[in-house]
């Protein structure tokens, strides 16, 4: 199932490009790409996965090939989730699977609390469904006040974008992600860069800066509190050498994730499963493999929640 073909659908600044696989008679499966990735994060993993379904990968706005958001609009947590439930209008899907990747996860977490009706399955690599905001109170306003900063100063600045060239692109990029592999930088530079006359510029949008700036944290109380509306099962990857916090300092204290995955299983029970396999943060990536076989039976596993008005 290597074959893909490229969609682009319309939305009110422009268009959100995607990427789908397999028959379009099977169950849908929105996948979501990380923090400034793209829809080729999910190259090496679909042709894995069991060709029953029908995959679409989005490129979330600012990303990828999907359209800058219009002049003067911010990058939210809340803008990206929105963008799911316009993907799956354009699409006329009513139900359907999601899988998140970090970011994605996040996106995808929100989604399914609130549309819990419109998604059957929820599956997170190295991704919870939110952040809590455990480490994070004493930041918060700081993140808020950087964010619309940082906007202000891209439009400012009248620089055109950098061009570099390819080999000085990927070493740029390998250098900014650890976790990526050679092979994989390179896949998603593919979708993320434009080649003009003297070499390759970035795709997205200048005004998406770092992922705290624009993410919605939620307390230990809301977090259940959200989880308590979810109606699909859930299968929670995590990498054994991926992340546990959105800023790398914190990633020694687990206690944040140890308490949503002791939370999601109290509040989902037999709907949760947890997964661990050995690997970094981009294992999907990287050794595609290790998950595919995990994902395959979650989702064809048939234990349908019926859906609740």
């Amino acid at each position: 199932m290597g074959q893909f073909s490229e969609l682009k659908l319309a939305v009110p600044w422009g268009h959100i490009a995607a990427k789908a696989w397999g028959s379009q008679q099977g169950p849908p499966v929105l996948c979501l790409h990380g923090w400034l990735d793209n829809a080729n994060s999910f190259d090496r993993l679909i042709p894995l996965l069991s060709k029953d379904f029908h995959y679409v990968a989005m490129d979330f706005g600012g990303h990828g090939l999907s359209s800058h958001y219009s002049p003067g609009l911010p990058y939210y947590h809340q803008n990206f989730v929105s963008e799911v439930r316009r993907v799956a209008a354009a699409l006329k899907w009513s139900r359907f699977s999601l899988i998140g990747h970090s970011f994605g996860g996040l996106v995808g977490g929100m989604f399914s609390c609130v549309f819990p009706e419109m998604v059957d399955k929820l599956i997170l690599l190295d991704a919870t469904p939110f952040f809590l905001d455990t480490n994070e109170i004493e930041n918060l306003l700081t993140y808020k006040r950087r964010n619309t900063e940082h906007t202000l100063q891209v439009e400012a600045s009248k620089k055109p974008s950098k061009v570099v060239s390819q080999e000085a692109m990927l070493q740029g990029f390998l250098k900014n992600n650890s976790h990526v592999g050679e092979e994989c930088g390179a896949l998603l530079l593919q979708r993320g860069t434009t080649q003009v006359a003297t070499g390759l510029v970035l795709n997205r949008d200048r005004r998406i800066a770092k992922i705290e700036h624009c993410l919605d944290f939620v307390s230990k109380e809301l977090f259940e509190h959200y989880i308590r509306k979810l109606q699909a099962r859930v299968l929670l990857i995590k990498a054994t050498q991926g992340y546990h916090d959105v800023r790398r300092e914190n990633d020694a204290n687990t206690e944040p994730m140890l308490f949503k995955i002791g939370m999601l299983r109290a509040v989902l029970k037999e709907r949760f499963q947890f997964v661990e396999v050995t690997g970094n943060h981009y294992v999907h990536m990287n050794q595609p493999q290790l998950v595919a076989s995990v994902i395959n039976s979650f989702l064809q596993s048939k234990e349908r929640i019926p859906a609740q008005l």
